[in-house]
């Protein structure tokens, strides 16, 4: 299976690498945003191997140098003007310019450059395509969680809809090009499905609203039988009543592509032996409002919910030293720690189990010890702490292979702490009858206030999860009447933040206030429950399982999820028994199927494509099923989203979603009250915006001249870039650009 990560890098490096000046070392390039994407994916000494001498801002002051150089960049208008003012005005920066676009440079942009004093020195020109964060291997972000809110806060008044939905129709044509950007990095020009729910109306900006939905059409227009007859008015006004996100994003998604494939028809290149075309499935948010609820016990989403740990990524943990000192230490949990990427979906009991069983074998392999071994969490962080030392070459490999074992001990530990402090065992009880609507036993849950209604009134339970499990109950009720929503509020003495975020889920379809006369919302996608449920406190699936399931049966009902344009062959069931079956590999498995040898009948690197976009965030449950039907139902399965949520984000965001996300943490002053740009290129230019540094001062120089040419160069922030390229200047040796290297100069 192609991963994200290896495909973004292979893209980057191949960039680089095409670049091979006579002079053999070339200068890179890059821009705020394009140097984080860089380091997202490589190291800098990965970028240093490839014959790179220096790694230079582009909006710092640089001075000229004797080499060509490589380009990396945000195809925006400030960046393309700094490029032609590299090389115009009689001045020179770098022997050559090979430009590389991170995302597709417009048309217009595209002229400029090539009718500048710059385009003598061009001597190539490519959009890469991979403006996205691949966060895993199977996982992609576009860590905009603003968007949340473009999508489903109302606007402030009637007034403002139309300005409301203008902005977050422009939001969503970044993210179609984002997708198509996945889709191009994939090589796969997939069939695209949107959910189109037949339960709510469209939300936020897009509810339907006489600022926004066009003229009636004239009386007298309905009594025509047919949609044709009815006539464009009719089907233009009533349009506003499925003009849902998804569709719209869609729809868009579909344009990129088709323009992308007519610039270049040999998309997608073929592939020996064939891969079956792939899916898009566009979703969002409001499909699926129990799964950011739900207290998960598998390592990655517990971990996530539970600790403090930043952007799902960053944990900060204190490590036992062989001396018995503690020091603060500071993870990153990727796809380059084994250890994470080999637990992360396993349920935390058998996590434990996996972590104590290789921690075992470590201590007897690498530290010479001879025993029982650990039986306990307790048992590892005595056994770590008195950790027998004989050499000093063994110490330092021994506390360099612990680290990550004292690194999951601390987070499996904590876990299970809250776990208990919490009250988590009974509180998840309520929380899986609620979403589930069975109880352990598979009956209806018949005593649910008599369980839930003490732990509201309970001190021991923190507020959050009295939250979580009222947004649950109501959700399981459909609905409940106001006085009987407002005894759980008192039972649970929510703040009036907290009833805000429980109220926030009617703008997500939900509905929370119900009458008598009130009859149940007929939705389509409904849980569906599972016979293999091994443990009672993870009985509830996302209904984004049961959404890739379907569809990989062709039993996914296209009313709900409609093909934009053309849609695949539906194979007959005799067909469809005739292929051969499905290999399924257990997550559970401690030895990973790729280290098992390739058989030359199983078309193992042409699996279909199965890629899933949740617009207003997606939950690590849900990133969870991607990788497990992956090996259930053999197929690649990616997942992306405007970006990862836990429960605690979530609830946070729904405190202040009625006003437009008004103090939030991804909008502290709420989303921008202003209409679209006039144009997309304006957009984009602003939100890759970087301010220019105020110019260096000079001094003692000695020519006025060159005190002029100072003043039209781009400035710096750091001295550390053009620190070293003077000093590689003027040596022009390896030997003295290795100690630049060793010395930190480099910096990225």
């Amino acid at each position: 299976m192609a991963s994200l990560i290896t495909a973004v890098r292979s893209k980057l490096l191949q960039a680089i690498r095409s670049v091979n000046p006579p002079g053999r070392w070339k200068i890179l390039v890059v821009d705020e945003h394009s140097q984080k994407l860089l380091g997202s994916v490589l190291k800098q000494f990965d970028i240093l191997e490839e014959n790179v001498t220096l790694i230079e801002s582009i909006s710092n002051h640089r001075e000229p140098q004797q080499f060509e150089a490589v380009y990396l960049l945000m195809p925006t208008t400030q960046n393309v003007d700094r490029i032609i003012k590299d090389f115009s005005d009689g001045r020179q920066q770098y022997l050559a310019a090979h430009l590389f676009f991170v995302d597709g440079l417009s048309e217009t942009l595209f002229e400029h450059l090539t009718t500048s004093p710059a385009e003598p020195h061009l001597k190539g020109l490519q959009d890469l395509f991979v403006n996205f964060w691949a966060t895993e291997a199977q996982t992609f972000s576009l860590q905009s969680p603003g968007l949340f809110f473009n999508t489903y806060s109302p606007p402030r008044n009637e007034a403002a809809f139309k300005s409301a939905r203008s902005k977050l129709e422009e939001e969503l044509r970044f993210v179609s090009k984002t997708i198509a950007n996945v889709c191009i990095t994939l090589n796969e020009f997939p069939y695209v499905r949107y959910y189109m729910p037949t339960h709510h109306a469209p939300l936020g900006p897009l509810k339907p609203n006489e600022q926004t939905r066009a003229p009636p059409p004239p009386e007298g227009s309905g009594r025509w039988r047919t949609n044709l007859a009815r006539g464009d008015a009719a089907r233009a006004y009533e349009v506003a009543d499925t003009d849902f996100a998804t569709k719209l994003l869609a729809f868009m998604v579909q344009q990129n592509l088709d323009e992308y494939k007519r610039i270049n028809p040999e998309f997608p290149k073929a592939s020996d032996p064939p891969r079956p075309r792939g899916t898009l499935i566009i979703t969002d948010r409001s499909m699926d409002t129990v799964a950011p609820f739900i207290h998960e016990f598998t390592y990655q989403a517990m971990c996530n919910d539970l600790l403090q740990i930043d952007d799902g990524t960053k944990y900060m943990y204190k490590f036992q030293s062989s001396v018995g000192s503690y020091e603060d230490k500071v993870a990153t949990l990727s796809d380059a720690d084994s250890v994470w990427t080999a637990v992360r979906h396993m349920h935390m009991r058998e996590a434990i189990d996996k972590l104590m069983a290789d921690f075992n074998k470590f201590m007897e392999e690498n530290a010479g010890f001879k025993g029982e071994g650990a039986a306990s969490l307790n048992d590892m962080k005595d056994m770590l702490a008195n950790l027998p030392q004989y050499q000093e070459q063994r110490e330092k490999v021994s506390v360099c292979v612990c680290l990550p074992f004292s690194l999951h001990l601390n987070m499996a530990q904590d876990c299970m702490n809250l776990f208990e402090k919490h009250k988590l065992p009974l509180v998840a009880n309520v929380e899986q009858c609620c979403a589930t609507g069975l109880t352990a036993e598979g009956k209806t849950p018949k005593t649910l206030v008599e369980e839930m209604v003490p732990l509201l009134d309970s001190q021991e339970v923190i507020n959050a999860n009295k939250v979580r499990m009222v947004a649950l109950y109501i959700q399981h009720r459909d609905g409940v009447p106001d006085e009987d929503r407002r005894r759980l509020y008192q039972h649970a003495r929510l703040s009036m933040a907290d009833q805000d975020a429980v109220n926030s889920l009617v703008h997500l379809g939900v509905r929370i206030s119900r009458g008598p006369s009130d009859k149940d919302t007929k939705k389509k996608l409904k849980q569906k429950t599972s016979s293999d449920d091994e443990y009672e406190l993870s009985r509830y699936r996302p209904l984004l399982r049961t959404v890739i399931e379907e569809h990989s049966t062709s039993k996914l009902d296209p009313t709900l999820f409609p093909y934009v344009k053309d849609s695949p062959i539906v194979l007959s069931p005799a067909a469809s028994l005739k292929q051969p079956p499905p290999q399924t590999t257990s997550l559970r498995s401690a030895k990973p199927s790729w280290h098992k040898a390739v058989r030359p009948n199983v078309l193992a690197e042409n699996k279909q494509r199965v890629i899933v976009f949740v617009v207003g965030g997606m939950t690590y449950s849900e990133i969870r099923e991607a990788y497990s039907l992956s090996a259930s139902l053999n197929k690649d399965i990616y997942i992306g989203s405007t970006h990862a949520i836990t429960p605690r984000n979530f609830v946070d965001d729904l405190r202040v979603l009625e006003i437009a996300g008004v103090g939030s943490r991804a909008v502290p002053n709420g989303v921008s009250l202003a209409g679209a740009h006039h144009s997309y290129q304006e957009y984009y230019d602003e939100k890759y915006f970087t301010p220019d540094p105020p110019a260096p001062q000079r001094p003692t120089l000695p020519v006025q001249k060159d005190s002029k040419h100072s003043a039209s160069k781009l400035v710096k922030t750091q001295s550390s870039y053009s620190g070293s390229s003077a000093s590689l200047v003027g040596s022009g040796t390896v030997e003295k650009e290795e100690k630049k290297k060793k010395k930190g100069l480099f910096r990225f």
